[in-house]
């Protein structure tokens, strides 16, 4: 398959750098040029025609936990995927991550069909280092198809995405250099059904890229202060890149959907949104945010059981505008 060139998604700081395999992958927080939230962006993102993740009983998660995680870092991110019910939320509070995911589902498809509305954790596997803790992009979808076919530990499912989440001691090929996750879509042979992976890594790796607002970039002009994380760097920069993530493969899952430019440069629901977290965004500054009056960390939206969240801005096809909430 031809190589393209993929823009960084989600950044302060913006970088272009060329792929194998057709993968697009998200710098999701910065560069390393310059810090910048992005204001709103000039072009609307365009619909291509593809399929988009659209089935109204859900787009099933299945998580592949790749290495060790604390118990911390794991109950953050699977209280995260809780969160897109508003269910999980006791009391309800708003703005929530199910919130949020309701400017995604405004993304239809020929048919009008909505991206859905229902986002749900289905199954979690864990896996001790079997391909060692360093690895190639093309082995994220060989641990995919091996969870798959050979052990059968997860089923075949053709609305779900397959997220691969590497510890903080796992090298994963452009990973903290011009990546912080990256989604696409396989075969999985012998059934020979096309499904939908993603892997993001422990932004502990290179908080200052991977984990901004929550922590300094190692490269450009000061920015200012980093955030207090409400639920660690680590875990709560993944949470950011996760749900880029989410979005991207939503509504482009086979680089059909939903983009803007050029398919060779692509920006997608979230990356057309760099660096945007609340409203009055500019660049080295995320937006105005909530502030816990305890911990004095900073969020944008509630979660299940009791966790505050930062989520990316959102291209909006219908106001024309990012939006967080």
């Amino acid at each position: 398959m031809a190589k393209m060139l993929v823009r960084s998604l989600f950044c302060p700081f913006i970088i272009v750098s060329t792929l194998a395999l057709a993968t697009w992958s998200y710098g999701l927080n910065q560069s390393r040029n310059q810090p910048s939230s992005l204001a709103t962006s000039s072009t609307t993102v365009a619909y291509h025609g593809g399929p988009l993740l659209t089935r109204p009983s859900g787009i099933n998660i299945y998580l592949i936990w790749y290495g060790a995680f604390s118990l911390k870092d794991r109950t953050t991110i699977t209280d995260f995927f809780a969160s897109f019910s508003p269910k999980g939320l006791v009391p309800r509070q708003e703005p929530s991550v199910s919130t949020w995911w309701r400017t995604v589902t405004s993304y239809k498809d020929k048919a009008h069909a909505p991206v859905s509305r229902i986002v749900r954790l289905v199954k979690q596997v864990g896996d001790p280092y079997s391909l060692g803790k360093n690895l190639k992009r093309a082995q994220i979808s060989s641990l995919v198809n091996k969870n798959i076919v050979i052990s059968n530990k997860l089923p075949v499912d053709s609305n779900a995405i397959y997220l691969v989440l590497t510890a903080k001691d796992v090298n994963v090929e452009k990973f903290c250099m011009d990546s912080c996750g990256f989604h696409d879509s396989v075969s999985v042979t012998p059934k020979g059904s096309v499904i939908v992976y993603a892997h993001v890594g422990d932004a502990v790796q290179c908080p200052g890229f991977c984990a901004w607002p929550y922590a300094v970039p190692a490269y450009g002009p000061p920015p200012g202060q980093a955030l207090v994380a409400p639920n660690g760097v680590g875990a709560d920069g993944m949470v950011i890149n996760i749900a880029t993530i989410l979005a991207g493969a939503a509504t482009n899952p086979f680089k059909t959907g939903y983009f803007q430019g050029d398919i060779l440069a692509p920006l997608e629901a979230v990356s057309a949104c760099p660096g945007i977290f609340g409203a009055g965004a500019y660049p080295g500054y995320p937006g105005n945010l909530m502030v816990d009056k305890f911990s004095k960390a900073s969020y944008n939206v509630y979660g299940a059981n009791g966790e505050k969240f930062l989520l990316p801005a959102v291209w909006d096809l219908v106001g024309l505008t990012c939006k967080v909430v």
